[in-house]
């Protein structure tokens, strides 16, 4: 088989249907042994507990061909284990780890002429979720739940290099105290739906949620975990019950203090500070780190002394370094890169 005639470097952002989609159904108790699909429809009860209560969980993680012709993925295991946690969360049952990563390597195996080669900058991208299947009116949780893994080609998320964004200080509250906003459930990004078109209107590239206890801490985005550099170079992340432990971000701690020497901090995050950092980046698996040049507080704006034309020299030395090692460039610690063939 040879790779599908797509031109690979100029793909966008979105959805392509690719050959191959995995299901696995959850009924009486059990997952059945899952297998692979062409028929890229759901169908499903009108009444369907993710239709009528919003039951459903997802995350979404990268196929890539490495430089020196391998196509992995970059740590599985940690999507498996906070898909888990969603699960829990939501009262869904778990879909075993071990089954998560098969399904993961089965899908990329059997949609492998999708992923673009090495240089394109382009990836595979993965759509692993769950779903409350069977028809529930009283709200309860459902008693049938599917599993489904798609994939679908992306172009590179920043096309022409990565510029510094503007974002505002958001009024909304991205999760409530005690809530979900620490799970990847399909509900929080609805509740992030009304905030992000709002900002876009005003001429915002993104959202800066404050914690919703007090708002005065610094969360996340709709979609992605801050990081923030010092003037003397340490990193420091915002630490919160409500925040969602993005894989990206835990590999750039790692990154930042293993493979750069510098210190790290996962702390509350006053906004009263962010004034005084020389950087500010989003991370997530879509950009690896979105740069960020100016913060907008209620007409009051925050300049970042690394400008906006270019990623800081901090942020950039971690994006280099991380995909770096996701391109195998440069060697990965043990465990983070899974190879599929």
């Amino acid at each position: 088989m040879a790779k599908k005639d797509i031109d690979w470097s100029n793909i966008g952002f979105g959805y392509m249907k690719t050959d191959k989609r995995y299901v696995s159904n959850y009924k009486n108790g059990a997952w059945d042994n899952g297998a692979l699909i062409e028929d890229d429809k759901v169908v499903i009860s009108e009444c369907a507990c993710v239709l009528q209560y919003a039951q459903t969980i997802f995350e979404g993680l990268k196929a890539y061909t490495t430089e020196n012709g391998n196509v992995v993925c970059f740590r599985p295991d940690l999507n498996a284990d906070r898909f888990a946690d969603s699960a829990k969360r939501l009262e869904m049952p778990v879909f075993p780890k071990e089954r998560f990563v098969d399904a993961v390597v089965k899908t990329v195996e059997a949609n492998i002429d999708y992923v673009p080669p090495y240089g394109s900058g382009a990836t595979l991208y993965l759509r692993p979720y769950m779903f409350g299947s069977d028809a529930v009116i009283g709200v309860k949780p459902a008693n049938e739940y599917q599993f489904r893994l798609f994939t679908t080609p992306v172009g590179p998320y920043f096309k022409g290099g990565a510029k510094p964004i503007t974002i505002r200080v958001s009024d909304f509250d991205r999760a409530a105290p005690h809530g979900t906003g620490h799970i990847k459930a399909g509900l929080n990004y609805a509740m992030s739906l009304h905030a992000i078109v709002d900002a876009h209107e005003k001429g915002f590239d993104e959202n800066m949620y404050l914690d919703p206890g007090t708002r005065t801490k610094v969360e996340e985005t709709g979609g992605a975990n801050f990081i923030f550099v010092t003037k003397d170079k340490k990193i420091v992340t915002p630490k919160s019950d409500s925040i969602l432990p993005s894989i990206t971000r835990r590999s750039l701690m790692v990154v930042a203090k293993e493979y750069l020497g510098l210190d790290i901090e996962e702390r509350e995050v006053l906004f009263e500070e962010v004034k005084d950092f020389a950087e500010c980046g989003l991370c997530g698996t879509a950009a690896v780190i979105s740069p960020v040049g100016r913060i907008v507080d209620h007409g009051k704006d925050i300049y970042f002394p690394s400008g906006m034309d270019d990623m800081g020299p901090v942020i950039k030395e971690l994006y280099d370094t991380l995909t770096g090692i996701q391109m195998g460039r440069i060697e990965a610690p043990e465990g983070w890169i899974k190879v599929i063939k």
